[in-house]
């Protein structure tokens, strides 16, 4: 991950993920992740192509580095991954 770039990974109902590289520091990704989430649609512009997110089917979104700005009901500080996410059979 390059300096002042975010790295979020959208999971998806179908059990799909991926991940894209935002060219915007973290700290200006945190004050929008709850109003962009709350949109039906994001629209990400690439280089050689136009991707649209259907919100609604994004069961899980990761942010790499870390918001710890972000508190509030429902944002737990300090937490530990035990165990890897395991799809059931």
């Amino acid at each position: 991950m390059q300096e002042g770039t975010t790295e979020i990974t959208f999971h998806y109902d179908n059990g799909n993920a991926e991940s894209f590289n935002l060219p915007l520091p973290a700290e200006e990704l945190q004050p929008q992740i709850q109003l962009l989430l709350e949109r039906p649609w994001l629209i990400l512009h690439l280089f050689d192509q136009t991707v649209f997110i259907c919100t609604a089917r994004v069961v899980k979104v990761e942010v790499k580095p870390p918001m710890p700005q972000l508190y509030g009901v429902g944002v737990f500080a300090d937490c530990e991954r035990v165990t890897a996410l395991t799809r059931s059979r």
